[in-house]
């Protein structure tokens, strides 16, 4: 006899198919001649028990891993649909099987439950192996196990393909959500000093009208021409540590308002800013008639400023292009070259397009630069990030007309970058989550969590760093060390 009554099975879905317990020598050729690619004859497969015969209509999903136990299949006639469940309950097209083709095996092989499910495309015929009759199979028919084995490597060589593209298109959305959050503020100082620039180039217009009203002597012309070439010459002077800075502004806005200067404390900061020292200023100073000196130096100045927003508008875009990049490289896997990175001209172009911000809030910047060369070897990419998050964190931390620290020095074999802030400190118990994806601590809509976690994984990942927070009530430090040589 061929077989048992058949009865009907129903899934959850409502949809139903039939069932038929027969004996697996009735259908010993059929099946052979379904698996003919494996080169098992039906003697072969005679005696080996029993097995579900499936008559399923096209569109019934006849295996949901929620209500099916693990079991092997084998399709004499029709096509399936191979779906994969996910975890957050949906389903992803895996093949489509055809006549003679097996599913259900890796699970069973790896001692687990069904992680797929099946659906008819068209009326199917297959046959159901329980767990028992599949080890049977694998026991007792050898070119079936052989082939079964050759299906389950594939198998597991494409799941595990496919799980690494997954996991790297996760690890490209988490870097996209970061990347919105690190776009912000080059963006938003590009906006600004495209801005401040617009009202620049108006005073340098009104400026430039009232000093061609009064004819120039030719010392005066050539002095205005070497200002000019020293203007335009770079963006930004050395860097100077915060009392070397302070002490340099002060000394030039006494010396222009000694001067009879107008606007000394303002014109002062701008041209020590970008390297201007009084020694410079030396030839405007005798050139000009003092009631005559007021009006080229804030022309100067105007011109400077200029200068340091055009740069500031270059520095913001480059950094765009830089994160733009960065996303590139990741999604394609490039190599990145070696090169020098300048940790310190790094640090500073971070704190120029962070100064709005500190102002905003009166807040201050104590820098204290390593004397060393502040060069490090290396193919990571990305530094400018890192202090963009720590300093940008130190600033929201810290309170109204408070201090920042910016240090730098040498330890063996790495160059040490801290970053500090006089805030509230972080608590003990949520130091070993700081570092975790989307985990903040900043009021709902002003913080994405993911600041410290690209911070680390530039750190760590990019430059083979290492990080630390030392935090108490009222003192933060953030410590990188970076691999030098």
């Amino acid at each position: 006899m061929a077989g048992r009554a058949a009865r009907t099975a129903t899934m959850d879905n409502g949809k139903q198919y039939t069932t038929e317990h027969v004996s697996l020598d009735a259908y010993a050729e059929r099946l052979s001649t379904a698996l003919a690619y494996t080169g098992v004859t039906p003697e072969q497969l005679c005696g080996l028990g029993d097995a579900d015969l499936l008559r399923i209509p096209a569109g019934v999903v006849f295996v949901d891993p929620k209500e099916t136990v693990a079991a092997f299949f084998v399709l004499l006639e029709g096509e399936v649909q191979v779906y994969r469940a996910e975890e957050d309950g949906g389903r992803t097209r895996v093949y489509l099987a055809k006549r003679g083709d097996t599913f259900g095996e890796v699970p069973l092989l790896a001692g687990k439950g069904p992680s797929v499910y099946l659906e008819a495309m068209q009326p199917s015929v297959g046959l159901r192996f329980s767990e028992d009759a599949f080890w049977n199979l694998m026991a007792c028919c050898l070119p079936l196990r052989k082939t079964i084995l050759a299906n389950m490597s594939t198998r597991l060589r494409a799941h595990q393909a496919e799980a690494a593209h997954r996991e790297k298109l996760i690890s490209l959305g988490t870097l996209a959500a970061g990347l919105m959050h690190e776009l912000h503020n080059p963006g938003s100082a590009a906006k600004r000093a495209a801005s401040q620039l617009r009202d620049n180039l108006m005073r340098l217009q009104e400026l430039s009208l009232r000093s061609t009203s009064k004819p120039k002597t030719q010392n005066q012309m050539q002095c205005m021409h070497d200002l000019l070439e020293h203007a335009v010459r770079s963006c930004h002077a050395p860097s100077l540590s915060s009392i070397d800075q302070a002490d340099a502004e002060e000394a030039m806005s006494e010396w222009l308002e000694s001067a009879g200067v107008e606007n000394a404390y303002t014109i002062g900061p701008a041209l020590v800013n970008i390297g201007f020292q009084q020694s410079d200023l030396n030839c405007a100073k005798s050139a000009f008639a003092a009631e005559g000196l007021s009006d080229p130096l804030n022309w100067l100045e105007a011109l400077v400023s200029s200068v340091s927003l055009v740069c500031a508008i270059e520095e913001s875009i480059g950094r765009v292009s830089d994160l733009v990049m960065a996303v590139k490289k990741f999604a394609y896997d490039d190599r990145c070259t070696l090169r020098d990175v300048d940790v310190h001209d790094s640090i500073q172009s971070t704190l120029t397009i962070l100064g709005h911000k500190m102002r905003q809030r009166g807040i201050t910047v104590a820098k204290r630069f390593d004397a060393a060369q502040p060069r490090i070897h290396t193919t990571g990419v990305a530094i400018s990030q890192v202090w963009t998050n720590l300093i940008d964190n130190a600033i929201d931390a810290s309170p109204e007309g408070a201090e920042i620290e910016v240090y730098t020095w040498s330890e063996p074999g790495y160059l040490t970058v801290s970053v500090g802030d006089h805030g509230s400190g972080i608590p003990e118990e949520l130091r070993s989550k700081i570092f975790d994806p989307f985990f903040t601590t900043k009021p709902v809509g002003t913080g994405t969590g993911l600041g410290l976690e690209i911070v680390q994984r530039i750190v760590t990942q990019n430059f083979g760093g290492k990080i630390e927070v030392e935090s108490k009530p009222g003192e933060t430090h953030f410590v990188i060390r970076l691999p030098q040589g």
